[in-house]
């Protein structure tokens, strides 16, 4: 059996690579921390833009680049006052807007069958969505959570239903389960 080969440090983006027709809107989130993980995240899955809402920290604050670590420079992020202006620019562009919260009219996200392209509204730590930008979801979307408390860390959060919205979209579009660069093919 042979040893699996370990891909360590960054490469390099190549031309013309695919982006996951998916945004990020994140509504009023208060760490720094939290959003520089969500850049990470951003990052890895070829998200396409991220939109800074309110109070949400955006480059070049100190501790987001530090969780972000480079990410803030390949995942364009837009600061916008809140999020209506954001979700009203995308509805008119085609974009269906999720919500991402433990709303009572909340699908599961892996019984959400995704329609691109999407924007995902993360809510603050404690409060989660406003209210105005609740009304202006399409759909609302959730995780099960069988604890006590009512939600898991937004950035954990984002992780999930991102990698399930990136799951989706390479199983439905040609050729894009081709996308990772290993050692083997390059």
């Amino acid at each position: 059996m042979s040893q699996p080969i370990i891909q360590q440090g960054d490469r390099e983006a190549p031309r013309g690579a695919m982006q996951l027709p998916l945004v990020l809107i994140l509504d009023f989130l208060r760490s720094a921390h939290n959003v520089g993980n969500i850049f990470r995240i951003a990052e890895a899955t070829r998200v396409e833009k991220i939109y800074a809402c309110g109070y949400t920290p955006c480059p070049p604050h100190s501790k987001l680049l530090k969780t972000a670590r480079g990410c803030e420079q390949t995942v364009p992020c837009q600061a916008v006052a809140d999020a209506a202006s954001a979700i009203t620019a995308l509805r008119a562009e085609g974009y269906t807007i999720y919500g991402i919260e433990t709303a009572s009219t909340a699908s599961c996200y892996w019984e959400t069958a995704f329609r691109f392209p999407a924007a995902f509204v993360l809510g603050n730590e404690a409060l989660g969505l406003a209210e105005g930008t609740l009304a202006q979801c399409d759909f609302f979307v959730s995780l099960p959570v069988l604890g006590l408390k009512n939600s898991i860390n937004v950035g954990n959060c984002a992780a999930v239903v991102v990698y399930e919205a990136l799951r989706q979209w390479l199983n439905t579009t040609p050729g894009s389960l081709n996308v990772r660069v290993t050692p083997q093919n390059q």
